[in-house]
């Protein structure tokens, strides 16, 4: 993963923990009783760890995303590069073949002249 993705992934955890920690704060100072004030806690916890599963689905998601675009686009270059070097091949190898058939006929033809 590039580090733009590192960077994204550290500071939706940071921002995740600096809310979950606000609304324990908050709730632990809030004048209620402490069952409620418990019951909310659970609550919110299971928000935030829900809206953390979504989160990490959705960059999931985009992570896999990208990474089949790029090997996409990884593949289409390398049978473009294929196709480049086997026409290359072919091109040179019929220029080899011809020029090889002349040089034969060349020296055939002076050692019939030598006889």
């Amino acid at each position: 993963m590039s580090r733009k993705g590192n960077n994204t992934a550290g500071i939706l955890a940071g921002l995740l923990a600096g809310a979950a920690a606000g609304v324990v704060l908050g709730m632990l100072y809030a004048p209620e009783e402490g069952k409620e004030t418990r019951k909310k806690i659970k609550t919110k916890a299971n928000d935030l760890k829900d809206q953390a599963k979504t989160k990490y689905g959705e960059v999931s998601e985009r992570v896999k995303d990208q990474y089949d675009n790029i090997s996409s686009t990884f593949k289409e270059t390398a049978n473009s590069v294929a196709h480049t070097v086997k026409d290359g091949y072919d091109k040179y190898k019929d220029q080899i073949v011809s020029k090889t058939t002349d040089v034969v006929k060349d020296v055939e033809a002076e050692l019939n002249d030598l006889k």
